[in-house]
């Protein structure tokens, strides 16, 4: 897989570990803060998100995010993510 992706078996390995860990750090995160939430409430609020609050001049997407809302919320084909090596 490293020499797939280009890379070292050492640099390989300390992405695959720093993603694990990423992972694992994120999904305390939300137990965390989701422990008490309360779902109900929370979807009464979205629900009234933007109600009697019309978009006024300027509150238009940036163009970068043009493509993202053409594509349907996905990342447009003509640019792919880039990955560092």
């Amino acid at each position: 897989m490293a020499r797939s992706e280009g890379v070292a078996l050492n640099q390989l390995i300390n992405v695959a570990v720093a993603e694990k860990l990423a992972v694992a750090r994120t999904a305390e995160f939300f137990r965390r803060y989701t422990r008490d939430a309360d779902v109900a409430r929370a979807r009464e609020i979205l629900a009234r998100a933007g109600a009697d609050n019309p978009p006024v001049p300027g509150d238009e997407l940036p163009e970068s995010w043009k493509h993202r809302r053409a594509a349907g919320g996905q990342e447009s084909q003509a640019s792919p993510p880039t990955r560092s090596k």
